[in-house]
């Protein structure tokens, strides 16, 4: 793979465009801007692939416009060492993002074509998400508790599965709703096990299914 000074400089270009709209965690802005984010497309979108906005992945999936990964990665609040469980890891660039930032990620992927060619390439790349294929709506419990929860597809719900994963005091973000656009939300899970949300605006995403997991 080649990260050239061209792609640098438009990588700076991009992390300049997506402050400006409003994201301030300077440690969101210096991920994208580490990270290549053309060598997650494929040939044909590699002009484009600095654009704020999202591309096709196959599979039915899409890799998120670099605006909303910064806007979910940010509402996480990401400190070094704390454990992130993904749902939905698409192209790998979310995790590579929140990986950046010093999380320790888990990340379930229900495409198996998806999940192969992902796993394979974050290795590639250097990156130590832990990978796991199948329905993540039931989460991972082998490793829970986690300190965040996020969701990359539009869910009509969220789990009890993932609510029970999520550590007290930990956060889930997630864009909640059906049809084509979502609330973007931020669940916290108190001390005291209460749960309080917050809205953060309208986005849209692809759909989570649930109880499915694709070859």
């Amino acid at each position: 793979m080649i990260d050239s000074y061209r792609h640098k400089g438009m990588r700076q270009r991009l992390v300049d465009s997506i402050r400006r709209k409003g994201i301030k965690d300077e440690k969101v802005l210096e991920a994208i801007n580490t990270i290549p984010r053309h060598s997650f497309l494929d040939s044909s979108f590699l002009e484009f692939a600095y654009e704020d906005k999202p591309f096709p992945i196959g599979s039915g999936q899409t890799i998120s416009q670099p605006y909303t990964v910064a806007f979910q990665s940010e509402l996480l609040e990401i400190r070094k060492g704390l454990k992130v469980l993904e749902i939905g890891t698409g192209s790998g660039y979310q995790a590579c993002v929140l990986e950046e930032m010093g999380a320790k990620i888990f990340s379930v992927e229900r495409q198996k074509k998806l999940f192969t060619r992902t796993k394979l390439f974050l290795n590639e790349l250097g990156y130590k998400a832990k990978l796991f294929y199948g329905d993540g709506n039931k989460g991972v419990k082998a490793f829970a508790p986690y300190d965040r929860i996020l969701i990359t597809a539009a869910a009509p719900d969220i789990a009890e599965a993932l609510l029970d994963q999520l550590k007290p005091g930990g956060i889930l973000v997630v864009p909640l709703g059906e049809g084509g656009v979502q609330s973007m939300m931020k669940i916290t899970k108190h001390k005291n096990g209460e749960i309080s949300s917050e809205n953060f605006g309208s986005f849209r995403f692809v759909p989570l299914l649930k109880n499915k997991a694709n070859d």
